[in-house]
């Protein structure tokens, strides 16, 4: 059943944005990185399966290497940090810091790949971070010390995405997006699952805690990815991935309706300063319409 694209661009969000309320309701219970590898392991089952239908398995062993070292910045890496900082911050703020990932996207394909930045793009950058303090001032004033770290873990984690978009762009142009995708997981697999023998909970999670697992597993990793990728078909890749913009406002409504978080003035500027130089850094105050027709897809 084919729906429209832009409800499948919401959905992606609101799926997206509820990761981080599943990370606040398993991790305490699971620890961080079981509760990634569980997360990997579903996620890449889903993923290789749709490429098992789709008869594109071979095309894992193309660069396998390659695929590898983006499942370590893609996946295994970025969500173990998240997962440590959801135990100190709230899913609202790790939703809106997980924004920065294209200001350090942009940071990294000018260093490595040497992409130029114009004027308005470094202004974006400024503005993003300084959107990141803003947003974060009241926890870094009152607990300085249980907020800093944790910031700092997210922020890495969204820098990491930043390189794996670099190695992506680099080396796995030949890779089809699904193959690589489903890649990443894998080798997240590999990497987390070993290591969370040695961290297993002591006391078996709660119901609440395992659904969590499951739905982020499934919902948040395999079955948003296939989203993505329809999207991506349906109305471009640059336009597909603006769906960055929308994730922090579902991440905000979770936990404000499920976690009955907080919503201050600090939350709302700090956000604004963020998206609004995540928009200049990126160059999206070009973009066209979000929804064309396949003919007008880039």
């Amino acid at each position: 059943m084919k729906t429209h694209p832009a409800i499948e661009f919401i959905l992606l969000a609101a799926i997206w944005g509820a990761s981080f309320l599943f990370m606040k309701l398993g991790v305490p219970e699971f620890g961080p990185i079981t509760f990634m590898a569980i997360r990997t392991l579903i996620g890449a089952l889903v993923l290789l399966l749709v490429l098992i239908i789709k008869q594109q398995t071979r095309t894992l062993v193309h660069a396998p290497w390659q695929l590898f070292i983006v499942g370590l910045f893609n996946t295994a890496i970025p969500f173990v940090l998240f997962g440590w900082a959801t135990l100190s911050l709230t899913a609202s703020n790790i939703s809106v810091l997980n924004a920065t990932t294209p200001l350090f996207g942009a940071l990294v394909a000018y260093i490595w790949l040497k992409n130029r930045l114009t004027k308005l793009q470094v202004f974006g950058l400024l503005l993003g971070f300084a959107g990141v303090y803003v947003l974060m001032y009241p926890q870094l004033t009152i607990a300085p010390a249980d907020t800093l770290l944790p910031t700092l873990a997210v922020l890495l984690a969204a820098a990491c995405y930043g390189i794996g978009a670099s190695v992506s762009k680099q080396y796995l142009t030949n890779v089809k997006p699904l193959a690589s995708a489903a890649g990443s997981q894998i080798a997240g697999s590999l990497i987390l699952v070993p290591i969370s023998l040695f961290y297993l909970p002591q006391t078996i999670p709660s119901i609440t805690a395992m659904n969590a697992a499951l739905a982020i597993g499934i919902l948040c990793t395999g079955f948003a990815y296939i989203l993505l990728f329809r999207l991506i078909s349906d109305i471009g890749p640059t336009n597909a991935i603006s769906v960055t913009y929308l994730i922090p406002v579902f991440g905000i409504f979770w936990g404000v309706m499920i976690l009955n978080e907080t919503i201050t003035e600090f939350t709302f500027y700090g956000s604004a300063l963020i998206l609004i130089g995540v928009a200049f850094s990126t160059g999206a105050f070009k973009l066209n319409a979000l929804f064309n027709n396949k003919k007008r897809a880039q």
